[in-house]
């Protein structure tokens, strides 16, 4: 499904994101002055005025599972620029599959991914020719596989996932494939 929005992913070096046992995740969605493997730059202050006119429309940045907006997985409670980047925190919720399946592949370390959905709305050139994104219009922060910003990852809190866990994984896999076949 085609929505018009770029994308810019988070993963890497940093610790990004965490996710508690309860589905509590918090962490940065993307990163100032870093530059990404397409060679964009987000600018300090550029999320501010997307975020300001979303709270005065009371609508909220959504939460998907990789970008695909027939997938929503949770609810960001918070996203707010600070002086290291674009930091969020809110909830996988437990009663949607794909949120559950999120959680495991996490906690596995299968799944390390965030990336935020915008449309560009000021750019220019850096004196490196990199584009340097000066105003967003912020969307979306997704989970996702294969992220393009080398900054941050996600990490999992507690403990490795158990083999009830696994099982569970494996059932909630099976019953995908099932349905896909059906298809």
């Amino acid at each position: 499904m085609e929505t018009g929005l770029e994308h810019k992913f988070m993963q890497g070096r940093a610790k990004a994101l965490a996710v508690t046992e309860e589905g509590v995740i918090e962490g940065y969605a993307s990163l100032f002055d870093a530059p990404d493997q397409g060679g964009d730059v987000v600018a300090r202050g550029a999320y501010a005025a997307s975020l300001k006119r979303l709270a005065a429309e009371g609508r909220r940045v959504r939460m998907l599972w990789q970008h695909d907006p027939r997938e929503p997985i949770g609810i960001w409670d918070e996203v707010r620029e600070d002086a290291r980047g674009l930091w969020v925190k809110g909830r996988l919720l437990s009663g949607v599959m794909r949120a559950r399946e999120a959680a495991v592949l996490i906690a596995a370390g299968a799944l390390d991914g965030l990336s935020i959905g915008y449309r560009t709305l000021r750019a220019s050139r850096n004196e490196k020719g990199q584009r340097l994104l000066q105003e967003l219009e912020l969307w979306e922060v997704s989970l996702v596989t294969f992220p393009m910003l080398p900054s941050a990852r996600v990490a999992a809190k507690g403990e490795s996932p158990g083999a009830d866990a696994l099982r569970e994984l494996a059932a909630v896999l099976n019953a995908a494939r099932r349905e896909m076949a059906r298809r």
